[in-house]
């Protein structure tokens, strides 16, 4: 798999950016003070938060950075949160998650001298970095794995939050099903929550009761609830982690999980404020730069059926040439015409 590091740390030592208000490099003095507030999935979801505090915490090994992590247990945790690491003093301060858009959008210009960067939103003020990335690229690639695999025929989607974040996934996965095997049926919940690991199990207990042995989880902490479930159930029923390398989490029941480099973006920031120069803007990381992709498969390879790999090698040279774009929305999903990578020979 690709890496995010080299290619991020050079866009963001440029001060490339497009979209947003950022008009380049914010220069200052160098910071070594680092902070990050997590969304309310916290820390130990073993998924995105983690793939957060992961970076955050190279770069005080790296760096020798004092670092701060606030973490939200409710939506109102959010702008205080946010507020308080700037009152603090910290030079670059980290809001995981679209949820804190609103609270950012309102903290930020109270701050004019401390430098936020959002990830997975795009807050347009002149001290914020918005960091977003294309998800439903490597969504589409544990489809195409999910969709060569089912021996039922079904599969599944099981989302946290409804958004249009969220929907990148779904549409992604559902259309890497249908572009290796279009009749394979794809199921659908959303939990409603991104740290209800409850009711992450219960959902993918119904979902795999309705006939999918293959589900694709994008929920957060709910997803720890989804993979427990899937301990439990029989050979043949599988679970696709997420953000994070999840595979581990149960060795041979996780087929792969659909990885975003949070924690690579997070440490190439941490560099530059490092050197005093901060990018403005947004950035955008998918396939091409290393941003997602898949894991190894270190667990799941001989559970795949034979080609499996060749396949999902083919369609990621695809995406990454640009001959294959991938819907991000459901809007997108429902024109979408898969493209076969022989017919591209």
């Amino acid at each position: 798999m690709r890496h995010l590091l080299a290619l991020a740390a050079a866009v963001l030592l440029a001060g490339c950016s497009s979209g947003g208000s950022g008009a380049g490099s914010q220069s200052g003095t160098p910071a070594r003070k680092f902070a990050m507030v997590t969304d309310v999935g916290g820390l130990g979801d073993k998924s995105f938060n983690d793939s957060a505090n992961r970076g955050l915490q190279i770069a005080q090994k790296q760096f020798g950075a004092q670092v701060t992590v606030l973490q939200s247990r409710a939506v109102t945790d959010y702008e205080p949160n946010l507020s308080t690491l700037a009152e603090q003093g910290n030079g670059l301060i980290f809001a995981i998650g679209f949820l804190m858009h609103d609270s950012l959008n309102d903290v930020a210009p109270r701050f004019p001298n401390t430098h936020f960067a959002i990830v997975d939103s795009v807050v347009d003020q002149p001290n914020v970095t918005s960091i977003t990335f294309k998800e439903e690229e490597s969504s589409f690639l544990a489809g195409v794995i999910a969709g060569l695999t089912t021996k039922k025929a079904t599969v599944a989607f099981l989302g946290g939050i409804e958004s249009p974040l969220i929907e990148k996934f779904q549409a992604g996965f559902a259309a890497g099903v249908v572009s290796v095997n279009p009749r394979v049926a794809v199921l659908v919940k959303y939990t409603g929550s991104f740290d209800d690991v409850a009711t992450g199990k219960e959902y993918a207990s119904v979902l795999y009761d309705q006939g999918a042995d293959i589900i694709y989880v994008a929920a957060g902490k709910c997803g720890l609830g989804a993979i427990d479930e899937a301990r439990s159930r029989p050979a043949g029923d599988y679970i696709i982690g997420v953000d994070s390398d999840q595979d581990a989490l149960a060795p041979g029941k996780v087929l792969t999980s659909a990885l975003k480099h949070v924690d690579n973006a997070v440490l190439a920031l941490a560099k530059d404020a490092v050197r005093g120069t901060i990018p403005g803007g947004t950035l955008v990381f998918g396939l091409k730069d290393g941003g997602v992709g898949l894991t190894e498969m270190k667990y799941s390879k001989q559970l795949l059926p034979k080609g499996a790999l060749a396949t999902e090698a083919a369609y990621e040279k695809l995406i990454v040439s640009g001959k294959l774009v991938i819907p991000s929305t459901l809007a997108q999903l429902k024109t979408f015409v898969p493209l076969h990578p022989a017919a591209t020979r």
